[in-house]
């Protein structure tokens, strides 16, 4: 094993098995975990976001997961600025340092870099947002048709909402269109990084999640929906999960509707992360902590 200082990255669809191989891996390491989940980092809704357990944390020590209010901003910017800094840290008495997750635009940002964008001002932000839920993804488009017709040229899915947003305010608060400030350079670490994901056929990918779906609606997800359903339009309750849970409570959805309606989102979710991850050539799918140990 390599005494340089190693970045290993845990990733893969949701529902793949990532949070135990994690956990199995730091404590064969004697290492510590950063979570790379953009939902797990905040407080209140452990369930819909199948955040680790008080028995899975006392497994393997783990950072930023539950550290945010739901009203709290976050990008991946800011996870790229806490997670670089939580890993040199920990790396001041391990080689190893374990990143977990699958929000792969936070993934990026720590492996590759991001470019230098202006932090959004809370006006801002609110106004980008009220533009999509007063007129939906059409007034989205036609809002950044007039300031950066050339991000929606380029944009890699026009479908969605929170890309566009994001656009739109950076494109607000920089004064000038978001398109122009994506340089597209990586940022070369003064660390080895190794990337592996979960490998599992797509029928038993789907099984899982279906099985998670269940689980999830025996632990309580609808009284933990009922709990933060008077802040839903906080963009961190923007979820699979409780937006179909919501829909339910508002009446335009019948339970069993909401209930199946989230393992298809789920499983939507599942094969935009897979063809995420196909882009990228650096990527060594694994089925086993084994896999991971014999590779360092």
């Amino acid at each position: 094993m390599s005494d340089a200082k190693t970045l290993i990255v845990i990733t893969g669809p949701t529902g793949s098995g990532k949070t135990g191989m994690a956990i199995e891996v730091a404590r064969r390491l004697g290492c510590e975990i950063i979570s790379a989940d953009s939902r797990q980092m905040y407080r209140g809704i452990p369930i819909v976001t199948a955040a680790p357990t008080s028995e899975e944390l006392a497994a393997a020590k783990h950072h930023l997961v539950g550290c945010l209010d739901l009203t709290d901003y976050y990008s991946a910017a800011q996870f790229e600025s806490d997670a670089l800094r939580i890993a040199n840290e920990l790396w001041r008495t391990t080689p190893y340092v374990i990143v977990c997750g699958g929000s792969m635009m936070y993934l990026d940002a720590l492996c590759h870099g991001i470019d230098d964008l202006p932090d959004v001002s809370p006006e801002v932000r609110a106004s980008a947002l009220a533009v999509y839920t007063d007129g939906g993804l059409e007034a989205l488009t036609e809002e950044l048709s007039k300031i950066d017709p050339q991000y929606l040229a380029t944009a890699p899915d026009l479908k969605n909402h929170k890309r566009l947003v994001h656009a739109l305010e950076i494109s607000w608060e920089a004064g000038r269109p978001y398109s122009s400030m994506l340089t597209g350079r990586k940022t070369e670490r003064p660390f080895r990084i190794l990337k592996f994901a979960t490998s599992l056929p797509r029928e038993e990918l789907f099984d899982r999640i279906n099985l998670r779906v269940s689980r999830m609606i025996a632990d309580g997800l609808e009284v933990e929906a009922r709990s933060v359903y008077p802040l839903r339009h906080l963009n961190s309750l923007n979820t699979v999960g409780l937006k179909e849970m919501f829909a339910m409570f508002d009446g335009t959805m019948d339970r069993d509707t909401a209930i199946a309606r989230i393992g298809k989102n789920t499983r939507v979710y599942a094969k935009k992360q897979m063809t995420w991850l196909k882009r990228d050539p650096s990527v060594i799918y694994i089925n086993s902590a084994n896999e991971i140990i014999d590779s360092l």
